[in-house]
């Protein structure tokens, strides 16, 4: 009699231990998943659902046969999804930036497909400002032919304040050599930004035309981007 009080004691042990998984196996056969994950005291827990104690931790997703189906990663904090999503936007930016280099290193290519096309570019560029150049030269000259009847005239009055007439005109000449002086210096700044334009898209074709894979230079700076010539 022992002997059978002792078996049944023992066998309804067991039977409690296994209630769980007999749960999770029925589960499993009737065509559902199981979850399953273990928390923070080690202890493993299995359910038809995701599991909320385990919501900041992994939790694996089986299939009715017990195959893996997927891993459910731990739920981010606020603090965590808002670096996260930081991440990924550069990330984002970051690769749209190198299809750009890409598509702008094979634009290049292709307008320049060798040196003497690329000089021929830059010479039609400077060519704008060196007739920019010649006309400032040309109205300078005017603007002294101009003034030096007036500087005659001038000196009549020395000592004496000059006559409305003349001191207007003598103003508006001054006033058009100053602003024609700093188109002058525009036009060279401008020279000099190009021939640094042209230098520089110079240095990566070499590049290119040797071999270099588009885009893997990185963006090209967007000072580099070659200006249309001027139309004179």
């Amino acid at each position: 009699m022992r002997g059978v009080q002792a078996w049944s004691a023992a066998g309804l042990v067991a039977l409690g231990s296994a209630v769980p998984a007999l749960a999770a196996t029925a589960q499993a056969q009737a065509g559902g998943v199981i979850y399953t994950c273990t928390n923070a005291a080690g202890k493993k827990l299995t359910s038809d659902r995701r599991i909320p104690e385990c919501n900041d931790r992994e939790q694996r997703v089986l299939n009715s046969d017990g195959s893996l189906r997927e891993v459910i990663a731990a739920t981010m904090t606020a603090d965590e999804r808002t670096a996260a999503d930081a991440r990924a936007r550069a990330a984002d930016i970051e690769r749209a930036r190198q299809r750009d280099a890409v598509r702008a290193d094979m634009s290049l290519v292709n307008r320049f497909p060798n040196e003497a096309a690329h000089n021929k570019a830059r010479a039609a560029a400077l060519d704008a400002v060196t007739s920019g150049l010649k006309a400032s030269d040309l109205r300078l000259a005017k603007l002294a032919r101009e003034r030096k009847p007036l500087d005659d005239e001038a000196e009549f009055y020395i000592g004496k304040p000059l006559p409305l007439l003349l001191k207007s005109q003598i103003d508006a000449n001054d006033a058009a050599v100053d602003a024609q002086r700093a188109l002058v210096q525009n036009q060279k700044d401008e020279g000099i930004r190009i021939n640094e334009v042209y230098d520089v898209q110079l240095e990566r074709l070499r590049r290119l035309w040797a071999g270099a894979q588009a885009g893997s230079m990185g963006p090209m700076a967007d000072a580099a981007s070659a200006p249309s010539a001027k139309k004179r």
